[in-house]
């Protein structure tokens, strides 16, 4: 049977409606509008029915609206496991679990899940900002939890949130303890669903006319990346991605299985070295500097120089990096791979194969042939833009007879057909090229909109030559990035900031932002054991880091608890059980001793029936002893003058009291 101190009551439920409504508005924009506009209705119902004290719902109703809710779930997702649908399914049943609870038990239940809740955003980001709003969302969520200790009376907004407060500050040193020293493990705690790494743009392992220009749009961060010493000119900057070697007329497509031999080939300068943070893009290539020098741990190299996770990249990596800018590829190829370089498909872009074959025969040799081309597209009428027309059956003999302008994968899906064209093996290199210093974090960041393909080409003697077609139609891409490089008409879609003080703002978040990654996302197992190792603690297995994470727990813990202790001694008594204590050690003295499992009135019972002559002042002492102390006021001296008066009438009984 429910007790009246188990009942809940409207402030309680205030608090829980406002901390489930903060927890479930960052997915407001994430889960379909008919589930928000369902969790708002039950949410006001019980709201509606809390304040005109009305019964709950009949269990029928909660599990017909519940089967509903799933069948929506299922129609809109396809499924009901998965990240998205069962965050969604989450939502609707904690705002379900709303309408049957009655007791303060379900609202511990509740505060539970709604902490649980808090976690599920970060399967969606984890930003500064986003974890700034969880640690408020907690705060309340705690705040909410200290409130339904008091079953009589509000505490008080401020007192709670204070309280709060206090709470997670006590908990931070023991938090950051559990960060740094909790044993790390390769990859995530759990395995995350695949609709985890849906809508993540960045490149793929083919192109068509238009896939790269998509990503102009795209003002997301692809990776940063931290010099050891001076950062290198832009038009040096060519970051190497998926290399593209089949062509159907159409797309250039990857291989399917790349071969994991690495070319050998002969620097022509000194290496450089940097750091490389690549956010997660749900595929297994890395990014480095045309030409890579080392392979990143549980990393290969393919014989086309691309580097290769063991995994698909579904979390935020940091890698070392060395990188030669300048080198010569003169390994010989295989004779599958010059195979490879030549196909094209049969009677796709005839008047292409015309044109190269016409040039071809009026150039001295391959190296004349190749800069007859690249002059055919720096001195005719070709064009650098980021919204290209639309390209059909024959699209680089469209490029090349009509259209005449065409971003970067045109202009490399040209070129690289021209050379198979004449006999000279060629091959598309996807990646990214130049990047945007930022001066306040002195780092390089470098953006889905920096996108870029460029073409190697084979040359006897010199192996696998690097040539970029698009530097031959607009210098200005390579040597100040995109945004110098289209015109002026298609500035607004690059979503660049021409306002200086608007621009170091942006910097300066970026830089923040970048340090969070380093310090706080990026903090793996790797570098746990590098920190362990610059403490002393060579050695940093689990064993050890669990040993030392108890131990300083442990410690923190015996610390906390003694300035409790100390602040406790140091608080002002409660002239209540001051009063009271007095009165018990009175009675002591007669030999009618209280009991510790004793409470007050089973004491008064007691003592009034083993010394009757002072019964009444007793009961008199217990009543006011049991009202002060159990009463809709307890423990708020400052409530009324009627309290007050109380108070001074106790503490004159007990002192004129002879037992």
């Amino acid at each position: 049977m429910m007790t009246a101190s188990d009942r809940l009551h409207r402030h309680h439920i205030g608090w829980l409606l406002l901390a489930l409504m903060l927890v479930i508005a960052p997915h407001g924009e994430r889960v379909p509008w008919w589930i928000i506009l369902l969790a708002v209705a039950l949410l006001a119902w019980r709201l509606y029915l809390t304040y005109y004290g009305l019964q709950l719902p009949r269990k029928w109703l909660l599990i017909l609206i519940a089967a509903g809710a799933m069948g929506g779930i299922y129609t809109s997702y396809g499924r009901l496991f998965g990240r998205d649908p069962g965050v969604t399914l989450l939502l609707i049943m904690l705002a379900l679990k709303l309408l049957e609870m009655a007791t303060l038990r379900d609202a511990m239940v509740m505060i539970f899940l709604c902490y649980f809740l808090v976690i599920t955003n970060f399967l969606y980001s984890q930003s500064i900002p986003t974890a700034l709003y969880m640690l408020c969302v907690v705060w309340v969520t705690t705040a909410t939890m200290i409130g339904f200790q008091y079953r009589t009376r509000q505490p008080g907004y401020w007192y709670q949130l204070r309280s709060s407060g206090i709470m997670l500050l006590q908990s931070a040193p023991l938090m950051l303890v559990l960060f740094v020293l909790f044993p790390r493990v390769q990859g995530p705690l759990w395995g995350m669903p695949q609709d985890a790494f849906a809508g993540m743009s960045g490149l793929s392992d083919q192109m068509s006319p238009g896939s790269l220009s998509n990503l102009i749009l795209s003002d997301e961060i692809a990776f940063r990346v931290s010099f050891t010493e001076k950062i290198p000119p832009l038009n040096q900057l060519y970051w190497r991605g998926p290399v593209l070697w089949d062509f159907n007329g159409y797309t250039w497509t990857a291989p399917r299985m790349a071969y994991l031999v690495r070319r050998d080939y002969q620097p022509l300068a000194d290496p450089i070295e940097y750091t490389v943070t690549v956010e997660p893009h749900s595929r297994r290539w890395l990014f480095a500097l045309d030409l890579p020098a080392r392979v990143p741990p549980r990393s290969q190299i393919s014989n086309d120089h691309q580097l290769l996770y063991q995994t698909a990249v579904s979390n935020r990596m940091r890698y070392d990096m060395t990188s030669h800018l300048k080198y010569r590829d003169n390994a010989e190829p295989g004779r599958y791979d010059l195979r490879r370089a030549l196909q094209l498909p049969p009677g796709s872009n005839p008047r292409s194969a015309e044109l190269a074959g016409k040039m071809r025969n009026a150039a001295v040799d391959e190296r004349a042939y190749i800069s007859a081309v690249l002059g055919m597209f720096r001195n005719q009428n070709f064009f650098y833009t980021t919204v290209p027309p639309l390209l059909h059956e024959n699209p680089v003999d469209e490029f090349l007879f009509s259209a005449r302008a065409g971003f970067c994968e045109h202009y490399a899906s040209a070129f690289a057909v021209l050379m198979r064209s004449a006999r000279i093996p060629a091959r598309i290199v996807t990646g990214y090229q130049g990047g945007e210093l930022n001066t306040v974090g002195n780092y390089l960041t470098v953006r889905q909109a920096d996108a870029h393909a460029w073409v190697e080409v084979w040359l006897a003697g010199d192996g696998w030559v690097r040539v970029d077609p698009t530097a031959a139609v607009s210098p200005a891409r390579v040597e100040a990035g995109v945004a110098a490089a289209v015109p002026q008409s298609e500035m607004r879609a690059l979503m660049r900031v021409d306002f200086e003080w608007l621009l170091e703002a942006r910097l300066t978040w970026d830089s923040l932002a970048n340090s969070w990654n380093q310090a706080v996302l990026g903090y793996s197992q790797e570098r746990q054991v590098q920190l362990m190792r610059r403490v002393g603690i060579d050695d940093a297995t689990w064993r050890s880091l669990v040993m030392v994470m108890f131990t300083a727990t442990g410690g923190i813990t015996l610390i906390l608890a003694a300035l409790m202790l100390h602040k406790l001694r140091a608080l002002r008594p409660d002239p209540v059980v001051a009063a009271y204590a007095r009165f018990c050690r009175k009675l002591a003295r007669r030999g009618v001793t209280r009991h510790a499992s004793e409470g007050p009135d089973a004491f008064r019972r007691r003592a009034s029936a083993a010394r009757p002559t002072l019964a009444r002042a007793i009961d008199s002492i217990s009543a006011l002893y049991i009202r002060l102390r159990y009463g809709d006021t307890a423990g708020d001296t400052t409530s009324n003058a009627a309290h007050a008066v109380d108070i001074v009438q106790l503490r004159h009984e007990v002192k004129t009291f002879r037992a």
